[in-house]
This record gives C-alpha cells, sequence and structure tokens, in this order.
C-alpha cells in the first residue's frame, strides 16, 4: 500500500529541504516525525507536515491497514516556478541583479515494509 502527499510551491530552497529530506529518506514513520519534531532546520515543520499529510492518506485509504509499519519510501525535492518572488538588489555602477527566492514541490511516498 502506497499513500502519497505532496506540497507544491513550498516556501523553502530546495537545496536547504533536500538536506531534511535526506535525513528522513528510508526511516519508519514514526521514528522520521519524531526526529522532524526536534531538527533545527527550516526545512523540517514542512517536511514533517507533509509526511503527518501521507500517514492520513494511508488511515483514509485503509482503514484497517497497520501504520506502524510504514516508512518512507521515497521523498524527492524539486525546484518550482518563482515568478511571483523575484527581487533586486542594488549593484555598483547603477546595475541592479535579480535575487531569486526559492519555491521547492516535494513528494513523499510511504510504502509498508
Amino acid at each position: 500500500m502506497i499513500s502519497k502527499a505532496s506540497a507544491m510551491f513550498a516556501r523553502i530552497a530546495p537545496r536547504k529541504a533536500r538536506v531534511v529530506a535526506d535525513l528522513v529518506r528510508g526511516k519508519d514513520a514514526g521514528a522520521a516525525l519524531q526526529m522532524l519534531e526536534f531538527l533545527r532546520k527550516s526545512a523540517a515543520p514542512v517536511v514533517r507536515k507533509l509526511i503527518e499529510s501521507a500517514l492520513a492518506n494511508a488511515r483514509q485509504l485503509a482503514p484497517n491497514a497497520d501504520v506502524d509499519k510504514l516508512f518512507v519510501s521515497r521523498i524527492t525535492v524539486d525546484k518550482g516556478p518563482n515568478r511571483q518572488m523575484r527581487r533586486w538588489r542594488p549593484r555598483a555602477m547603477g546595475r541592479a541583479t535579480r535575487i531569486t527566492k526559492g519555491v521547492s514541490h516535494i513528494l513523499v511516498e510511504l510504502d509498508a515494509r
């Protein structure tokens, strides 16, 4: 039984979210939630809510299934478009450079062992 959850256009840079995703990949869902609760990374609350959502989806799909046997089988972080989140920074000699804010698409899949 595969349970999925996704967060599209999450307002976190993909580089920061991938660090957290690499930590929880392959772990049991309960252990991953416990670790993310105390992790001091900016992407930890986003990934934690996403795993909780995937657990709720698993309970909804199969009410009699054992959610304690689920683990994070796949978690991917991709770069999203950031047309709206562009800012400009003044530079030397009257020029300006663009500051690009990070947007991520995060996908979590839970599977039974």
